[in-house]
């Protein structure tokens, strides 16, 4: 292990120094504080990257889960907007939590918002780009999802609403409905928006994902839904802004 990869590793679990060197700068007085402020500056980080689990649970128990999570999974990146891509199966193990099954989805949302938030731009499909396709031309269409899309389906948990009120200071008191959801979130312009969609809309995402022609994908939507309304899934779609580049040909590999 180089001085560098001991000097980390002490830095977050520093009973576990085994490098001679590393363990009498540990047992410097000074390397305590520097220490405090690097666990510090990542539990923070944290907070600021999961915003809706954070107002779930309080700050406090947020900050002292996090510091465990720091401990155990110090970041890969000096670019701490993208840490904690283990944030959510931590939660989703952890044991003060095991009350709290939607804090994973929560956490996984939170997760998707900043992948939107960070993707390359890219122009987006809307549905005049649709009308210009001949309806026999539309079934072996391509669509590419947009580089900022991300969605997710959550089963028997309403892990969207519950989410989706965290994220902003707005009051919703309705009740919660405890059924399955899914969530799309785009960044078609300037900022992330998100919206609630169904699990054939999602499923229609991933066949489009793996480069199925629409009308693979249509079958695949069908598949869990028999009564979706196809071509207003396809139109909300690309309301939201879900799709980029396109080719006219099926995927390489379909039928």
């Amino acid at each position: 292990m180089s001085f560098q990869d001991a000097f980390a590793r002490a830095l977050f679990a520093p009973d576990a120094a085994d490098n001679p060197a590393v363990q009498r700068l540990a047992a410097q007085p000074a390397f305590a504080v520097y220490r405090n402020t690097v666990m510090k500056g990542c539990i923070d980080a944290l907070e600021a990257n999961f915003p809706a689990v954070a107002r779930l649970v309080g700050s406090e128990w947020f900050r002292a889960a996090a510091a465990i999570h720091v401990a155990a999974h110090p970041p890969r990146d000096g670019r701490l907007l993208g840490y904690g891509e283990d944030f959510a199966g931590f939660l989703q193990d952890f044991e003060p939590a095991a009350e709290l099954g939607y804090l994973g989805g929560v956490a996984c949302l939170d997760a998707l918002w900043r992948e939107a938030h960070a993707a390359e731009d890219a122009p987006a499909l809307d549905t005049a780009w649709l009308a210009r396709h001949a309806p026999e031309q539309i079934a072996a269409l391509v669509l590419r999802p947009h580089p900022a899309a991300r969605w997710a389906w959550f089963d028997q948990q309403p892990i969207y609403s519950i989410w989706a009120r965290n994220r902003t200071d707005g009051q919703e008191n309705a009740e919660l409905v405890w059924q399955g959801e899914g969530a799309l979130l785009t960044r078609p312009f300037d900022s992330v928006a998100w919206q609630a969609i169904d699990h054939a809309a999602c499923t229609f995402l991933d066949a489009c994902a793996a480069g199925r022609p629409l009308g693979e994908a249509a079958e695949c939507a069908l598949a869990i839904d028999a009564d979706a309304d196809l071509a207003a899934l396809l139109a909300a779609l690309l309301r939201a802004g879900a799709f980029t580049t396109t080719t006219d040909h099926p995927a390489k590999g379909s039928s």
